[in-house]
């Protein structure tokens, strides 16, 4: 995965409300994440998505953990 789509995608992960992230089956968070990621930056290409969706699946267990330790923080 490129380098600027992975920054851009974690930065994506941290503006979203935590309860949005927990909230969602892990399906749901990847297309949510992925549509949100493919309609906020414009430099993304289509033929990036079935990687983008990938490595989203393979990361949603840190993403719920992260978002675990912003609502305890």
């Amino acid at each position: 995965m490129k380098p600027l789509l992975m920054r851009q995608l974690w930065s994506v992960v941290e503006s979203i409300q935590t309860s949005t992230l927990l909230a969602l089956d892990d399906d749901s968070l990847v297309n949510f994440l992925a549509d949100r990621l493919m309609t906020g930056c414009p430099g993304i290409d289509r033929s990036d998505r079935a990687e983008l969706d990938g490595y989203l699946q393979a990361k949603v267990s840190l993403i719920r953990d992260l978002a675990n330790g912003r609502s305890v923080a």
